[in-house]
């Protein structure tokens, strides 16, 4: 009894020591993948730089614009008229070297892009020079403000409803293997090779062109309805066809994708065992065959939700929809840098926070998956 009081604080202090431990190793984890994270971000952030800039070019692209633009208005300026040639070729002179001084033309590209870097890493997204021309230069996160809420109205209305559904099919085609539904879900697989916008194109030759029933595209009708209700009917109507087309691009591969998890973890040996002990076929299916695939439908749905924010400029394009991603399509045909590095901004930053939170989601919800080195010395 001595022996065994004697003995008796040491798994306290080895239990306190291992706490301690497993603290800093996960603090540890955390800066690292924090900082790796950062990095990797830096990097795609300066890469889109160089890339929305063509390594500098947009620089003479810009500097052409303000030349014709400022000799057209000396030219058409009848205040003007009096002056000489010489006056005049100064005075254009001396406007586009104030002009380019302005948008920091005059210094070389190398430096400007590691201020255009600083600005995208502290979210001072700027102004949009050429994608409001007629209206002035204004701000990039205004216009990101203004054209996101459609883009998720949109996309992640449908996208959700989408990814539950096909969740639950794909769960009842995985009890139902072999049948003809079965069978169909996998021959009509291969359909999401098509773009979504290819499928846009089709339905709105189908229900808009030829069965006049739906609009060809646009949120609303023009004029838009002053009543609430009457504006979001309008609306819903205008979604039907855009979010028809998303579920032709997925639904089927979606089933398929999933549908080929549970399957996979259906067949597996303690599945059979909880079948023999008799348990009912739902359990079975919510304990041991939903609950392996939570980290890969977890990882599906978080990049499915990231992948919302950015919209889709082609599809949005198609059906004239005032999204982010149609104004992102714009923007970069008219080389409006900050416009495609701020939206580029916004989707690095979601990515890396939901790598981070996804490591710890794993840690939740599968008691398999360690953080940090946690089961490495074992």
């Amino acid at each position: 009894m001595a022996e065994s009081t004697l003995q008796s604080p040491i798994p306290v202090v080895t239990k306190k020591k291992s706490s301690e431990s497993a603290v800093w190793r996960v603090t540890k984890y955390m800066a690292v993948r924090l900082v790796t994270m950062a990095f990797t971000v830096v990097i795609g952030l300066y890469l889109t730089i160089l890339i929305a800039n063509m390594g500098g070019y947009v620089d003479e692209i810009r500097r052409n614009d303000i030349r014709e633009t400022i000799q057209q208005q000396v030219m058409n300026d009848r205040s003007l008229q009096s002056l000489t040639p010489t006056q005049r070729t100064q005075l254009i002179q001396d406007r586009i070297v104030v002009e380019e001084k302005r948008l920091g033309l005059d210094r070389p590209f190398v430096l400007r892009s590691f201020g255009f870097l600083w600005d995208a890493v502290t979210l001072n997204l700027g102004f949009a020079e050429f994608i409001n021309a007629d209206n002035g230069s204004r701000q990039v996160r205004l216009i990101v403000l203004e054209r996101l809420p459609s883009t998720l109205v949109l996309f992640g209305t449908s996208n959700i409803i989408l990814f539950f559904v096909t969740l639950y099919l794909a769960l009842t085609l995985s009890r139902n293997y072999g049948s003809w539904w079965d069978r169909f879900i996998v021959a009509t697989s291969p359909m999401s090779a098509a773009p979504s916008w290819f499928y846009g194109i089709f339905v709105i030759v189908i229900f808009a062109a030829f069965l006049k029933v739906l609009p060809f595209g646009g949120m609303v009708s023009a004029p838009p309805p002053d009543n609430r209700i009457e504006y979001g009917l309008s609306m819903l109507k205008h979604m039907i066809l855009p979010t028809l087309a998303i579920a032709l691009n997925q639904v089927t591969f979606a089933i398929y994708n999933n549908r080929t998890f549970f399957l996979i973890y259906s067949s597996e040996d303690y599945v059979e065992m909880a079948k023999a002990k008799g348990l009912p076929a739902r359990e079975v299916e919510r304990k041991y065959i939903l609950r392996p695939t939570l980290p890969t439908n977890i990882t599906n749905f978080a990049f499915l939700l990231i992948g919302v924010w950015g919209g889709a400029p082609i599809f949005e394009g198609v059906f004239n929809w005032p999204g982010l991603g149609r104004t992102t399509l714009i923007a970069a045909g008219l080389f409006d840098t900050p416009v495609i590095v701020g939206t580029t901004v916004i989707f690095a930053y979601l990515l890396a926070l939901t790598v981070f939170l996804l490591d710890f989601v794993y840690a939740l919800v599968d008691p398999r998956v360690k953080i940090g080195s946690e089961g490495s010395s074992q």
